[in-house]
């Protein structure tokens, strides 16, 4: 694209070291082949710029567009029922042993066609859009055969086709036990995850690779096995961990370096200097916790006082997290949590890139970042947590081209 400014604006550059939110008001940014090329206050626009075209953003709010670092956004059918069977008093672990939960889903998204795979998730995309969302990533999860945990990735890569969206796909076939491997946990390890994991790798399908580390899902040893072959294949790891029990998988992926570490609820305070030392990003999902009528607490003051970057998402699923509204997500933060709503705001774009590796790229406004932005219809930024519903979006600014919502 052509060079131009974008003026009469205020940005949440979310870069540290300055004013909250990183925060410039009255100011210019330049745009260059999908890249910024400049931001600060417009008085001290160069004047190598200043013979460029310029857009004027109406005072607009401008902020990174928003990253969803962690969705199961691709599936089939929904479970609106279990949801009655948990306002009964029925628990997340119940369901799931009585053969709903994940494995409901699993057949249900089996039978599905792709177009009914790709229609639904495009469905709930264009909520996120909506939200200023311009990278989404995707897990698996819901096949549970490696052709069926394939094709779940083939269509999540089909989406950047259909909506102006960065993807990123995550092997999560460590899930659940699919019922013809039942009581076989160590088997379809071998078999599907490690097996399918280097069949998806060599078609290109797989950018990180998550598991289930619970009770109801695999145990450390096995997530290490599934983790060993990543890394062999140089891929990152991620890793749903404490999420309703503390079987020490944040430990496991700190110790496998990975990007992130997602839910937390059960993280034992003492292992959280692990978490830094390894530069891996603490994901929160108050979408679940909200859901599943979760009481205990991520421990938010241990992750603040040892420097954890935290990220949060939607954990957008059927089950434990039908939420396809990423400032929803920024706001149970804010009040289940009581991150503020500026840790909400970096959770959502600075964190959020480095959950996903796409730090270097996205998640600031500053030179050389892509040029993916979000202008809202808000002066500042603290408004995109404490408004709940509605939408603020004004338009969005992709590889450095407006378009008004």
């Amino acid at each position: 694209m052509g060079e131009r400014v974008f003026t009469n604006c205020t940005a949440a550059t979310m870069v540290e070291g300055g004013d909250p939110y990183g925060l410039i008001e009255g100011a210019a940014i330049a745009v260059a082949d999908s890249q910024v090329a400049w931001v600060g206050p417009a008085r001290d626009l160069p004047q190598d710029f200043a013979a460029w075209p310029t857009h004027d953003l109406d005072g607009a709010l401008v902020t990174p567009a928003l990253i969803d670092c962690h969705t199961h956004i691709v599936f089939g059918g929904d479970r609106a029922r279990e949801f009655e069977m948990r306002l009964g008093g029925a628990s997340y672990e119940e369901i799931a042993r009585a053969g709903g939960g994940i494995v409901s889903t699993v057949r249900a998204t089996r039978s599905a066609s792709d177009e009914e795979l790709l229609q639904s998730a495009l469905r709930r995309v264009d909520d996120l859009l909506e939200d200023g969302v311009a990278v989404i990533e995707v897990k698996s999860g819901y096949g549970l055969t490696i052709a069926d945990e394939m094709r779940m990735l083939r269509v999540a890569r089909t989406i950047e086709r259909h909506r102006p969206v960065r993807i990123r796909t995550t092997w999560l076939a460590a899930h659940a036990l699919p019922p013809e491997f039942a009581d076989r946990p160590d088997a379809y390890i071998d078999e599907v995850a490690i097996t399918g994991l280097t069949a998806a790798h060599s078609e290109g399908l797989v950018d990180a690779v998550d598991g289930f580390c619970e009770g109801i899902g695999f145990t450390p040893t096995q997530i290490r096995r599934l983790f060993e072959h990543a890394r062999s294949l140089g891929l990152p790891a991620k890793l749903h961990a404490e999420q309703l029990s503390d079987l020490k998988g944040a430990v496991l992926a700190a110790e496998f370096g990975a990007l992130s570490a997602d839910h937390l609820e059960y993280l034992d305070p003492p292992d959280v200097p692990r978490l830094a030392d390894a530069g891996t990003v603490a994901v929160l999902l108050p979408g679940a916790f909200y859901a599943l009528r979760e009481t205990k607490l991520p421990p938010i003051a241990a992750l603040r006082e040892h420097g954890v970057p935290i990220a949060l998402a939607t954990d957008c699923n059927p089950g434990s997290s039908p939420i396809s509204s990423l400032r929803l997500s920024m706001n149970m933060a804010c009040t289940l949590f009581q991150l503020t709503p500026e840790e909400a705001l970096a959770g959502v774009t600075s964190n959020a890139a480095a959950a996903l590796g796409l730090q270097g790229e996205y998640g600031t406004i500053a030179d050389g970042m892509r040029a993916d932005l979000a202008v809202w219809h808000t002066a500042h930024p603290s408004m995109l947590a404490y408004w709940i519903g509605g939408n603020l979006l004004h338009g969005r600014i992709i590889a450095g081209e407006f378009s008004e919502r």
